[in-house]
């Protein structure tokens, strides 16, 4: 089928670079003589048939502004049969012929049912946690981790001035790279992350050891995907239980902070730019070959597509999430390459934690 129309959506949390997909696809797509739509709020806006013409007056200059410009939404009902035919029919009354998804794995599960649903649908990643496995790299990791450093920086200055700890939690769900790498490059004492169990011990004694020698302001940084479980079973995050221990057992002044929300916003970096501007001018060229139910992944410095529901699964594996029948489909060759990108992933963060250990101050 020729690709006349193609609707461009952002589900999911918003990441810096998303407008930056926007005007790739729209860019690339006007260029190959392709008209192209914007689905306002996501899945919502295929739902409310909320369409919108994308053209070079929309695309212009949008590829440094944070944020999405076709805004997002986490949408119940289009899990549903009775929503997923509302999505079909706008797309049927709009003639949209193909749809590009940009998001992380809630995007992508929606994508690949409205595959199953007839309307061909490719996925481009954006998330700040970079937590989609199968690929290397996810549209907005870099702007998200500048942001947190510079937040650390600022953090450090006055804790060296008032000689005082502060354990900092940081986005990230159940992926801790955000954490593990902004801790490296912010000189932390510490570091928390869900992918490797945390020596308290040790790290306490780092910290003691620290103040003895001289050392006045430290860092410690805790990924939001790590819990703490307290003698009643209640379930608090890492954070803010390590700073109250912290506090309990020496003498040192310790501040807890969240930086939250903060981290999703802001300007995208020129990684995150040039990331997403040859995800979606890939994306365009795979709807035009007739590829679809596949997400463009980062894979050792190339753009390249994968199966939707392999890309999930091999997600679901690494984070030790899968569910009897998920691996059925596949063949030998193909779980070895599953197991093969779950060690890679746990590899690297196993080196990168080590070094963060052998250089915390």
């Amino acid at each position: 089928m020729k690709i006349k129309k193609i609707g461009v959506l952002t589900s999911g949390g918003d990441a810096p670079g998303m407008n930056a997909v926007i005007r790739a696809v729209t860019d690339k797509a006007i260029d190959e003589g392709i008209e192209v739509v914007g689905i306002v709020g996501g899945y919502r806006g295929l739902i409310d048939n909320n369409i919108r013409r994308l053209d070079y007056q929309f695309i212009s200059d949008i590829i440094g502004i944070g944020g999405t410009r076709l805004y997002s939404d986490r949408c119940k009902e289009f899990q549903t049969e009775e929503g997923m035919q509302k999505a079909v029919e706008t797309c049927r009354i709009n003639n949209i012929d193909a749809i590009i998804a940009i998001g992380g794995d809630g995007t992508f599960r929606g994508a690949t049912d409205l595959t199953l649903h007839g309307v061909p649908t490719i996925g481009v990643t954006g998330t700040i946690d970079n937590d989609i496995t199968a690929t290397d790299y996810t549209v907005g990791f870099d702007t998200a981790m500048n942001t947190v450093l510079a937040s650390l920086d600022k953090i450090k200055d006055t804790c060296e001035s008032h000689a005082r700890l502060a354990v900092v939690e940081v986005m990230g769900r159940d992926c801790g790279q955000i954490a593990l790498m902004t801790g490296i490059a912010a000189g932390a004492i510490a570091v928390v992350i869900p992918e490797i169990e945390f020596d308290e011990d040790a790290a306490l004694e780092r910290i003691l050891s620290a103040r003895q020698k001289g050392k006045r302001g430290m860092v410690v940084v805790v990924s939001e995907g790590v819990y703490h479980t307290d003698e009643n079973g209640n379930r608090i995050h890492y954070g803010e239980y390590f700073a109250k221990k912290v506090s309990e057992v020496t003498e040192i002044d310790v501040r807890f902070m969240r930086l939250g929300h903060l981290v999703r916003g802001g300007h995208p970096s020129l990684r995150d730019r040039l990331t997403a501007s040859l995800m979606g001018v890939k994306a365009v060229e795979l709807l035009i070959e007739g590829k679809s139910n596949i997400v463009v992944v980062e894979e050792d410095g190339r753009y390249v597509p994968m199966d939707i529901v392999f890309a999930l699964t091999t997600d679901r594996m690494y984070k030790n999430k899968l569910q009897p029948g998920d691996l059925d489909r596949y063949n030998s060759t193909e779980l070895d390459i599953m197991k093969a990108i779950c060690d890679k992933r746990a590899t690297e963060i196993k080196e990168l934690y080590d070094v963060a250990n052998s250089i915390a101050m």
